[in-house]
């Protein structure tokens, strides 16, 4: 266990299971991805006796914060660290290019269409083509630039006829 004052543990060692038990904290607004997938999760380290895990919202008034953080703590206190501290940074910002590969195609596999390719400034004016994570058509139009949350654009596939959200390109 970590405690305010230093262990004979290896630190490595902690900082290890610390990350084991925050990548399995979901996002809950998309429980298919973790905070890991999702690229929110950005260090783990000992600070001051103290596992200490950093975040990054996916935008700064994203309302799901709150409880990533909270089930944050919870997780690094159930795998047995004391008092654990959650920073949210915002600097540098969140970009979907963070997302891993996996949470690409859990999200895909989920029924979202994951973002296209990197970041850049294209991504502010929106994608040309979207492929339906249903059918894999690009034949599609965006319905509304805001989803089911606000990091999300609702979509329709005029091949299956099915709408979807895209998780926007940031």
């Amino acid at each position: 266990m970590v405690t305010a004052t230093a262990t004979a543990i290896d630190p490595r060692e902690q900082v290890a299971r610390a990350w084991k038990a925050a990548e399995a904290v979901v996002d809950p607004e998309i429980p298919v991805l973790s905070i890991a997938d999702l690229g929110v999760l950005r260090d783990i380290d000992i600070v001051d006796g103290h596992i200490e895990a950093t975040i990054t919202p996916t935008y700064s008034g994203c309302p799901a914060m709150n409880l990533i953080a909270l089930n944050l703590e919870l997780a690094l206190e159930e795998a047995g660290f004391l008092m654990p501290r959650i920073k949210t940074v915002l600097s540098p910002a969140w970009t979907t290019d963070w997302m891993t590969d996996a949470g690409r195609t859990k999200l895909k596999e989920y029924g979202i269409a994951p973002p296209a390719g990197k970041a850049s400034r294209r991504a502010l004016f929106g994608e040309d083509q979207v492929a339906c994570p249903r059918c894999g058509s690009a034949n599609t139009e965006r319905i509304s630039e805001f989803g089911s949350t606000s990091c999300k654009a609702l979509w329709r596939c005029k091949a299956c006829a099915e709408p979807f959200d895209y998780f926007k390109c940031i």
